[in-house]
């Protein structure tokens, strides 16, 4: 029996680029959760009787809320849930499965590489038919149902036993309990060449993934030690924890210090690769040879054709504006496009559709294609596995001989974290003032070319998408660029990209930090970041 609760808004209630991230505490206060749920089932285009995916990274409260979803899904006319055993569905799957079974979306709950825990960070995103995340007009209209919602429907059940395959009646609702790498595994077996792959595993070749105690912990067992042959043990924390093991579980120099460690010394395996909570993000390092996400972007772009699924050539390529320009420079030598768009791996959600991208990515350590409508981790590290085994060179040859052919794009990323949202929003606002007296403004050798507030007009359906970032452009193909991120859950957290690109002829073989060092300087002469936020030095450089 369809039981009413009579409820009332919570204030905040509004998905980021990544969905609705909130503390667990706030998570758990009484109707919070249900009142989101309830408001995405009210505002997004479900037929009647149709399917909900549902899973999540195994955070603290994944549990939970998964069991009131499936109960709320039920007393709303949903006739099938699919959720993956154990409640878990790394985000990538999760796409893959609304997109093979034909589910009108899904739920995904995780807070991403956000940190896991009864203290920590949980989130709910929904994503749409087509597997990728809710666009912008709808997360605006489940955003407006919960500033208004005064109920939310449930039935009353007991939970479902989410440890075993198989499937479940609730109230009239077929609940299906899945093997959750099943399907995602068969999907990267048909786009790989294994056989090369498991060529160079016989051959010698070793790695070291770290999983962070995270969801890419199953798939990578059961894809690199199952199918490809390496040894066990090559995944690292590869059971999922509540807490992801008390640690932060994204892959960046900073929370995969051990792998890198491992990768820097004498003794280190060929090739090394992390994923971070729900297994989007993705870090490569090569024997002694750190792999920027961007650099990444551009050197899969380059080799994409070596691997069965892109054997055909790309359609184009898809990068966010943060992203450095080395993805642009292989789009021209290809003579395909490439598309320049905000943050938020939505924006490239009708660029695939369309079939006008084949490969997009982000600088936060996001890589995918069109086989699923999200960034995908473990995707990536096949792809550059697929790539090694086929030119059998090493990555450190590999990288070199790609800057050498489309020149390098030095590049870093400083975060300022927890920054208060009034210092950093006023940190912006000067920024935009100052924009019209910037070009031609020289800051030591660097003279501004452009300074703008980057606007994005979708190709394919021309919507709009304004105040996505502050360009300083500089002569030669150098920038800076200010943001402020939507993925944290306190404060502000201040993103500053900065790029410095060397032509192939030029110094392609130098020290990050010392390329860097005179942008550093002119950002934050531009910007005034100490004067606005009292912090003389970031909190995380990736």
């Amino acid at each position: 029996m369809i039981q009413t609760i009579p409820s009332q808004p919570f204030e905040g209630q509004k998905p980021g680029t990544s969905g609705l991230r909130k503390k667990v505490r706030v998570f758990q206060q009484a109707g919070y959760t249900e009142n989101f749920v309830q408001s995405v089932f009210d505002a997004v285009e479900r037929p009647a009787g149709t399917t909900l995916v549902l899973g999540g990274d195994g955070r603290y409260y994944n549990r939970t809320a998964i069991q009131q979803a499936i109960r709320i899904a039920a007393a709303n006319g949903y006739g099938k849930v699919i959720v993956g055993r154990g409640g878990i569905l790394s985000t990538p799957a999760a796409s893959h499965v609304i997109r093979k079974y034909g589910a009108s979306g899904g739920l995904i709950l995780s807070a991403s590489h956000n940190p896991g825990g009864p203290e920590e960070d949980f989130g709910i995103k929904y994503n749409i038919a087509n597997g990728g995340p809710a666009p912008e007009a709808i997360t605006e209209a489940i955003y407006a149902r919960t500033q208004t919602i005064d109920c939310w429907m449930t039935v009353e059940t007991p939970d479902v036993d989410l440890d075993n395959d198989g499937e479940t009646e609730v109230a009239g609702m077929m609940v299906q309990v899945i093997d959750p790498v099943a399907d995602y595994a068969e999907l990267m077996e048909n786009l790989f060449d294994f056989p090369a792959i498991r060529a160079a595993v016989e051959g010698g070749f070793a790695m070291a993934f770290d999983a962070m105690s995270a969801v890419t912990g199953p798939y990578a067992t059961e894809i690199l030690e199952g199918r490809l042959g390496f040894a066990a043990g090559t995944v690292r924390n590869g059971t999922p924890l509540e807490d992801f093991g008390g640690h932060h579980p994204d892959p960046n120099l900073v929370h995969a210090k051990e792998l890198y460690d491992t990768m820097m010394s004498p003794d280190a395996p060929d090739f090394g690769a992390a994923s971070d909570g729900d297994g989007d993000r993705n870090l490569i390092i090569g024997r002694g040879r750190f792999i920027t996400p961007s650099d990444s972007l551009a050197m899969l772009a380059a080799n994409a054709h070596l691997a069965p699924g892109y054997a055909a050539g790309l359609k184009g390529i898809a990068r966010s504006m943060p992203t450095s320009a080395a993805a642009d420079r292989v789009a021209a030598a290809q003579g395909i496009a490439c598309y320049e768009t905000p943050t938020g791996w939505k924006f490239f959600g009708t660029l695939l559709d369309a079939g006008m991208a084949t490969i997009c990515g982000e600088e936060s350590a996001g890589t995918g294609s069109d086989h699923v409508r999200e960034k995908d981790g473990l995707w990536a590290v096949l792809l550059w596995l697929n790539i090694l085994a086929v030119r059998k060179v090493s990555v450190d040859d590999l990288a070199r001989e790609h800057w050498a052919q489309f020149g390098r794009n030095y590049y870093a990323r400083h975060d300022y974290e927890a920054i208060e949202t009034e210092r950093a929003d006023a940190l912006m606002a000067a920024l935009i003032a100052a924009l019209p007296d910037l070009p031609g403004r020289a800051f030591g050798s660097l003279t501004v070319a452009e300074a703008d507030s980057f606007s994005y007009t979708d190709p394919v359906d021309g919507s709009v998408s304004e105040n996505q970032g502050i360009r300083v452009l500089f002569e030669g193909g150098s920038r800076v660029v200010f943001r402020l991120s939507g993925t944290g859950t306190q404060g502000a957290t201040l993103r500053v990209y900065l790029e410095r690109y060397e032509p192939g002829d030029g110094a392609i073989d130098r020290e990050t930090p010392d390329m860097l060092a005179e942008i550093i300087i002119a950002a934050e002469s531009i910007a005034g970041i100490a004067q606005h936020t009292g912090r003389t030095a970031p909190d995380v450089v990736t």
